[in-house]
């Protein structure tokens, strides 16, 4: 399906409006967001090739939330691949669970076949215009290229320039099984008894295009079509594809899409407007130009495969590749990989949000029967719709209940998954999110447990045995949903209060939060849960997530700060089975403790040891949580605005000495810009968009300055322990600064600290 054009014209409009913001009070220069060399900044994060990648985590990689297209050599031959994979393309066949039955299938991929052997290329991903550009040189010539996956449309464009010696080069189409990657013998996953292949492609032309039908067992089907126009000596190819089920109804859609599409030329200009809007909607500069880099490469790479409106991102985003994991995952993937769009300033892209309130209905089959009357879960793994189909250790993992080992009761995913949500109403204010899909289904997330939680022998409440991701063992009074218990009836309290809601459950939830059992606990830190020690090398932090992301515990209560250091020091202390967000949650959790050198070094390790050149990640199977969870936690390093204050600058380490933001969102609704020169704040500016009670680190030496725009006065007070409160309604500025400074308002890219590579393979 085509995005739709208000998803498009919504971005678009919503980063016109965020680069009209000004930044100065009256006497200042004016700099807004778009004074900026933005083309000439983001070339700076541009991916480069010299080297032919071989591999999805070398090449260069296109897409919209929907289309994708991974770029590199095809294995054992004298061509390039460009994968065609589309993020709504899967099977649909409940009975086989969401791992076989209901998951995303491959499509297939182009080769470009030159008529001489590669002997070189030159290119270059253009993160501002979100387009490839480039040569590859043979022995018989050269082919300049330009591609793009279009931002609106499910259309694949690549415009080839061959020289006289390749005007003979070809495209070749090459379909893939209908068949879950799964099922791929090197997973040793063989599929449930009965589990048959779909029908064979049906391969056709139709005029001047191609086509590749592909029906589905289950009805419906994908479609994908491709035509090759010539303009002169170029050649562009067009390809679309199209999903439909039950009803057959793609060919029209994609054969629509390929015929209408216009030269490249014309085709770009809304493709890069759109781009261009987004990133104008925030701005961040250090001076570590590959971390930088890095940051606005995410940027690029969540708003290709993330918009709010397509499926919730599977393990490998839109850029399907043969994996044993072809299914949206929940018990940290998904949390992991929308976190960065909150202070980012991209909501438009939280489909998780859009995802649970559309498929909210899905939720209460997926706990046992007895408890689907006030209760609602969310199994390991779903397709798009939240449906996980048949349950079992093979085929899709069932939420299941407390107390019993199987199937694995692994019971508190829909709850992370609702702090995501809580996040996005955090950051906007936006009531109906709150009321149409928080609380509703908070509420039975947190019905689920109160149907087990039982008081012991010491008058504490208590939960049965159920299963810490990923850690392999069930345990009772699992921190992981201790955790999330405490955080989700803290918060129904406090939904209920801010939409004046009388509800009858509230002194339930009061009595949980009086009388839990705290949180288990040894001299090496947090269990796993009662009687479990932390005991081996984990890569999830389930176990502490009291400490991040729920900041129900944390460094600024004294009396934790032993357990929290502990904690941290004995997880990552396990060599073994260590992974990449390990290290983003170690580097998210030392910000929380002030230790920006820490953060910045597991940040380092992070890259030395898991990142791929194009800036993807792999463990088995491709993976794409943990570079995007790596930008959430250079913001944790920036600014934090959990439990009502905004602390700019926490936790960066003494190589930055220069930094610059514009437009950071934080909680309550808050738009931050701000500067750091020589390892001082400078000054920053709020911006309130919904009135919420503003306060203040600033971190800013001395006596304080707070007016308006205008230079005028601002309302303000100086609380207790040092933080600033400002008086500001909906709309209104606020800029602070040190008395007698006349700091330069305007927000600048900060001299880099030394000459980076690009990403890529240069």
């Amino acid at each position: 399906m085509d995005i739709s054009r208000r998803t498009v014209l919504g971005g678009a409009l919503a980063g016109i409006a965020a680069g009209a913001v000004g930044l100065s009070p009256a006497g200042a220069a004016e700099m807004s967001g778009d004074s900026l060399d933005w083309a000439g900044f983001l070339a700076t994060a541009d991916l480069r090739w010299r080297r032919m990648p071989k591999t999805w985590y070398e090449g260069p990689f296109l897409g919209n939330g929907f289309l994708g297209s991974g770029i590199y050599a095809e294995p054992g031959r004298n061509a390039v691949r460009f994968n065609v994979q589309h993020s709504q393309v899967q099977d649909h066949r409940p009975q086989f669970g969401s791992l076989f039955g209901l998951a995303r299938l491959p499509i297939g991929y182009f080769t470009l076949e030159p008529v001489g052997a590669i002997t070189g290329l030159d290119w270059r991903l253009d993160v501002w215009n979100a387009e490839l550009t480039g040569t590859i040189t043979t022995a018989a010539g050269s082919l300049e290229l330009r591609a793009i996956v279009h931002t609106g449309q499910s259309l694949l464009a690549v415009e080839v320039r061959p020289s006289e010696g390749e005007r003979g080069f070809q495209w070749v189409f090459h379909p893939a099984k209908a068949i879950s990657p799964r099922a791929d013998p090197v997973w040793k996953k063989p599929p449930p008894d009965g589990y048959l292949e779909n029908p064979p492609v049906q391969l056709r032309q139709t005029g001047d295009a191609h086509l590749a039908v592909q029906p589905l067992l289950a009805g419906g089907e994908h479609v994908t079509a491709w035509r090759e126009v010539t303009r002169g000596s170029t050649r562009t190819l067009y390809t679309s594809v199209a999903w439909s089920h039950p009803e057959k109804t793609s060919v029209s859609r994609a054969l629509h899409t390929v015929r209408r599409a216009p030269a490249l030329d014309v085709l770009t200009w809304d493709h890069r407007r759109w781009w261009h809007d987004y990133y104008r909607r925030s701005f961040l500069s250090i001076p570590d130009t590959r971390l930088q880099s890095f940051y606005w490469i995410q940027l690029y790479k969540v708003a290709s495969a993330a918009r709010r409106e397509a499926p919730v991102m599977a393990t490998s985003g839109p850029w399907l590749e043969n994996t044993p994991w072809p299914a949206t995952w929940w018990n940290l993937n998904v949390q992991l990989e929308y976190w960065l769009i909150q202070g980012s300033n991209h909501l438009e892209l939280d489909a998780v949000s859009y995802a649970l309130g559309t498929y909210r209905d899905r939720l209460t089959s997926q706990v046992a029967k007895p408890y689907q009357s006030d209760s609602a879960g969310i199994p390991r793994t779903t397709d798009m719709t939240l449906l996980n189909g048949l349950a079992d250790s093979t085929s899709g993992y069932p939420v299941g209940i407390p107390g019993q080992d199987t199937p694995t009761p692994e019971v508190g995913n829909l709850t992370w998954a609702l702090h995501n949500v809580w996040l996005t109403y955090r950051h906007t204010m936006d009531r109906q999110l709150l009321r149409d899909t928080l609380f509703p289904l908070l509420r039975k997330a947190i019905n689920y447990y109160l149907h087990f939680l039982a008081p012991g022998a010491d008058g504490r409440l208590h939960l049965p045995a159920t299963f810490s991701p990923e850690y392999g063992v069930n345990a009772p009074d699992t921190n992981y949903d201790l955790a999330l218990i405490r955080w989700g009836c803290k918060t129904l309290l406090e939904t209920a209060r801010e939409l004046r809601i009388a509800d009858p459950l509230a002194g339930k939830w009061q009595q949980v939060l009086a009388t839990l059992t705290d949180y288990p606990a040894d001299e090496n830190g947090y269990m796993i849960g009662a009687g479990v020690p932390f005991a081996k090398s984990h890569r999830h932090y389930s176990h502490l997530l009291q400490i991040y992301p729920l900041y129900e515990i944390t460094w600024e209560q004294p009396e934790h700060r032993k357990i929290i250091e502990t904690s941290l020091n004995h997880w990552v202390g396990f060599e073994g089975a260590l992974q990449g967000y390990t290290f983003t949650g170690a580097a998210s959790i030392s910000a929380q403790m002030l230790r920006g050198e820490k953060a910045a070094y597991y940040l380092g390790e992070l890259q030395k040891r898991y990142i791929q050149p194009n800036t993807m990640y792999k463990e088995s199977g491709p993976v794409i949580e943990t570079p995007l969870s790596a930008a959430k936690s250079m913001q944790d390093m920036l600014v934090q605005s959990w439990g009502g204050v905004i602390r700019l600058f926490p936790a960066v380490p003494d190589a930055w000495g220069d930094i610059a933001l514009r437009d950071f969102r934080t909680e309550g609704a808050f738009l931050l810009s701000a500067s750091r020169e020589g390892g001082k704040t400078r000054w920053l500016k709020v911006h309130s968009e919904a009135g919420a009670p503003c306060v203040l680190r600033p971190g800013i030496e001395g006596e304080l300055t707070v007016t308006d725009a205008h230079g005028r006065p601002r309302r303000w007070r100086r609380l207790a322990n040092g933080d600033v409160r400002v008086d500001l309604g909906r709309g209104q500025d606020a800029y602070v600064y040190r008395r007698g400074d006349r700091p330069d308002f305007a927000v600048r890219p900060v001299t880099p600290s030394g000459a980076s590579d690009p990403w890529g393979m240069p």
